[in-house]
């Protein structure tokens, strides 16, 4: 018996997670904001004690390196929207995503995205609510389906679980050299 399209989307995502609770397990407290390089993104503390990302509305050339503590917050940014959007919410405002402003509620933060996305995935019918149109992250495009968005959230999610990943094993290997 072949598994159903949520099924699937639903493996894959348990995966994804499985292999980002690697890293998050790891994580030390001053990892978050290790500069790996000269050029770099991170998030930085504002006036009122806010966690500020640094972001361009174009994507500079070079493309600055991220910290753990941006990469985590854009993951974040994205995936608050994604979900408020499966949850039939008014999708929040980039600006309006803000780090939590260390390792440990980060990692708290994360989590609770995860259960919130489970749930909203747990509810849906496999054939009328996959199949129906998306507004995000394409809006106005009717061809693109809760079915992609999905896949579009776990593509997103490996690929910043592998940044997350890398920068945690650069900085373990400077440490120790």
């Amino acid at each position: 018996m072949s598994a159903s399209r949520r099924e699937l989307l639903r493996w894959q995502f348990d995966l994804t997670w499985a292999l980002f609770e690697y890293h998050l397990e790891r994580l030390r407290p001053e990892d978050f904001l290790w500069e790996p390089g000269p050029l770099c993104w991170t998030v930085r503390q504002a006036d009122d004690g806010s966690w500020v990302p640094d972001w361009a509305d174009t994507e500079p050339d070079p493309v600055p390196v991220p910290t753990i503590a941006w990469v985590s917050w854009h993951i974040g940014w994205w995936w608050s929207v994604a979900a408020d959007h499966l949850h039939g919410r008014p999708p929040r405002e980039r600006t309006a995503v803000t780090w939590p402003g260390d390792g440990e509620s980060t990692v708290a933060w994360l989590r609770d995205l995860r259960t919130d996305w489970l749930a909203a995935l747990d509810a849906l019918d496999d054939d009328t609510a996959l199949d129906a149109a998306a507004p995000f992250p394409s809006p106005n495009d009717p061809q693109y389906t809760v079915a992609r968005m999905i896949g579009w959230v776990n593509a997103e999610l490996m690929k910043n679980v592998a940044e997350i990943g890398q920068l945690r094993l650069l900085l373990r290997t400077q440490q120790e050299h």
